[in-house]
């Protein structure tokens, strides 16, 4: 249950840091590059909370 709390947190937070990011007015190709690496970014998020992806930890929230 703790897994899922901490899943969803992240990801609101990762929402909202991608909504600020693509308000940049970034050029083309620079946003082509950033877009990949938060793609990138989220499938790591996603695996890590399972525990699919062992090198990678992600804080636990206490409440």
């Amino acid at each position: 249950m703790n897994q899922i709390i901490n899943l969803i947190v992240y990801l609101v937070v990762f929402g909202l840091i991608w909504w600020l990011v693509g308000m940049l007015p970034l050029p083309a190709p620079v946003a082509q590059i950033v877009r990949v690496l938060f793609i990138v970014l989220l499938i790591v998020i996603v695996l890590s909370a399972f525990g699919f992806v062992p090198g990678v930890r992600m804080p636990q929230i206490r409440l």
